[in-house]
């Protein structure tokens, strides 16, 4: 009988550290998959800053270049205003398919990348 306990209590032993052995895979598993999303999300802010920079000084240029066409400077930039206005109107009419979507599979994209790796 007593043979039989100290069996049990050393299965129950091994059982304990099997989950806590589990946990801690599971831990390492999770914080690898979101450092990996926090780092895509910072690359994509940082190339998304630099883009917007590059759009806001081509904006300009567009502004000044079609100003001197028509002879008012304002009315130059007025137009490109209205674009953007429009640009903003369409975006904001299909924002579901056009960002909420794509970005949305692209974090479940990032999330279950390794998990598909591990199961080949």
């Amino acid at each position: 009988m007593q043979k039989t306990f100290a069996k049990a209590e050393e299965l129950t032993e091994h059982i304990r550290e099997y989950i806590n052995a589990r946990i801690d895979a599971i831990k390492l598993q999770v914080a690898e998959k979101v450092s990996a999303l926090l780092a895509n999300l910072i690359a994509g802010l940082v190339v998304a800053f630099v883009f917007l920079f590059f759009l806001i000084l081509l904006s300009i240029s567009l502004s000044i270049l079609i100003g001197q066409w028509i002879g008012q400077m304002w009315l130059g930039f007025l137009i490109v205003a209205a674009l953007y206005l429009l640009f903003g109107i369409i975006v904001w009419k299909a924002r579901g398919r056009l960002i909420r979507m794509p970005i949305m599979n692209a974090i479940i994209h990032q999330l279950f990348r390794n998990d598909e790796k591990d199961q080949q």
